[in-house]
């Protein structure tokens, strides 16, 4: 969603509300699409004694696979933005500055961004999430499995003494 700005670029107080659904759909993560459901994205940009700022919150569920179960799991996402947008820069740092070409503001890329900034590295169905056995497979979280635990290898020389008794 394109904003134009023209309209509050010399009117302090001035400012423009926007509400509007953002299709992720095709935002691919390791062989999955995690934004299956539309972002529902709302904000604004205001001119404070000539400053413009972007504020902006986006809400949606992450459709995520654990990466210790492999099981498939969705959480909500709430993602929050808070913008300086600027035409040029005066010696100050580009930390949270968006620089503008233009009289028009890009939210959709903004937001895609700020989503993708704060999607978790690791994906977990829950903290205690036992993963898989590594021999056979078998999903730990519903029950042990019937593998044989290997001995430590730090430990062969004890092991060696117990079984010649």
């Amino acid at each position: 969603m394109r904003l134009n700005l023209s309209e509050i670029l010399t009117n302090p107080g001035g400012r423009i509300p926007f509400r509007y659904k953002l299709d992720l759909s095709d935002l691919e993560f390791s062989g999955y699409c995690p934004v299956a459901e539309p972002v529902q994205v709302s904000g604004e940009v205001r001119n404070s004694a000539g400053v413009l700022v972007l504020t902006a919150e986006a809400d949606t569920n992450l459709h995520c696979v654990c990466d210790r179960c492999l099981k498939e799991f969705s959480r909500p996402q709430h993602t929050k933005l808070n913008l300086i947008l600027a035409s040029e820069l005066s010696g100050e740092k580009e930390g949270d500055i968006v620089l503008l070409k233009s009289d028009t503001v890009d939210v959709s890329d903004l937001v895609t961004s700020a989503i993708i900034l704060e999607m978790e590295t690791k994906n977990l169905c829950s903290e205690d999430c036992q993963g898989l056995c590594p021999k056979c497979g078998k999903d730990l979280n519903e029950g042990p499995c019937s593998c044989r635990p290997e001995p430590d290898p730090r430990l062969a020389v004890l092991n060696q003494l117990l079984n010649k008794q």
